[in-house]
């Protein structure tokens, strides 16, 4: 067997086998099985984008009957039921959550994928997608306005007319986002807010991070002074 062709291969086979699996399943376990894997709530807790707010101003009375007031437990509750949503009605399978390190993919959709992005419950399984119909969604988050998703949900070739998305009526109420409407429009404008470019990402402007401070930090800090000035 060790001498013919077909018992070389075999074995070269099986011996890739393995060596893939330590490589890709057990190394990365090994390394990060002690890293805790934060919730739905601490994800909130790092900071309510604009645009959950801004679907409270602009459906207030069916905001309230869906989610009550903006706060950190109601913004969990919102993406924790976007994201069931999305993987429900399969935009996973034409929307890819993952910046690959090749050909200039972080020019078309910002910085190259990070292990930390997914340490999360929002990413079990993760959502990395089958192939990219449409664009890559990681870093969605307020590159459009809330009006051109709910625009685009409804009825997609009104935005993008060469388009074949599906549209999603049935995420509607006499053309007002549901529940599972503003759900999914709040998960798709959190995918990316965690980088310092949001919700700048056109004209990236990062914060410069102090000694000792990491980046969710700085980014935090920066949300907070923002928010100072308006009020």
């Amino acid at each position: 067997m060790f001498e013919s062709k077909s018992g070389i291969l075999a074995i070269a086979g099986l011996g890739f086998f393995i060596f893939a699996f330590v490589v890709m399943g057990a190394l990365p376990w090994t390394i990060y099985r002690d890293q805790p894997e934060d919730t739905v709530l601490q994800l909130a807790q790092n900071g309510i984008t604009h645009e959950f707010v801004d679907l409270a101003e602009r459906f207030p009375d069916e905001f309230r009957e869906y989610f009550g007031e903006v706060s950190y437990a109601s913004y969990a509750e919102a993406l924790e039921l976007g994201r069931d949503v999305y993987v429900a009605e399969a935009c996973w399978h034409c929307h890819s959550q993952f910046v690959r390190p090749v050909s200039r993919e972080d020019v078309r959709w910002g910085p190259v994928a990070h292990a930390r992005e997914y340490n999360n419950e929002l990413q079990r399984p993760v959502l990395f997608g089958t192939r990219r119909v449409g664009p890559d969604l990681s870093r969605e988050a307020a590159r459009r306005s809330n009006d051109w998703h709910v625009a685009h949900f409804h009825n997609p070739i009104d935005v993008v007319p060469l388009t074949v998305m599906p549209a999603y009526p049935w995420l509607f109420n006499d053309r007002v986002p549901n529940k599972k409407g503003m759900a999914i429009i709040t998960y798709v404008q959190w995918l990316g807010s965690w980088l310092k470019e949001y919700p700048d990402y056109e004209t990236p402007a990062p914060v410069e991070t102090a000694p000792g401070q990491d980046d969710s930090e700085s980014n935090l800090a920066e949300r907070d002074h923002d928010a100072a000035e308006k009020t």
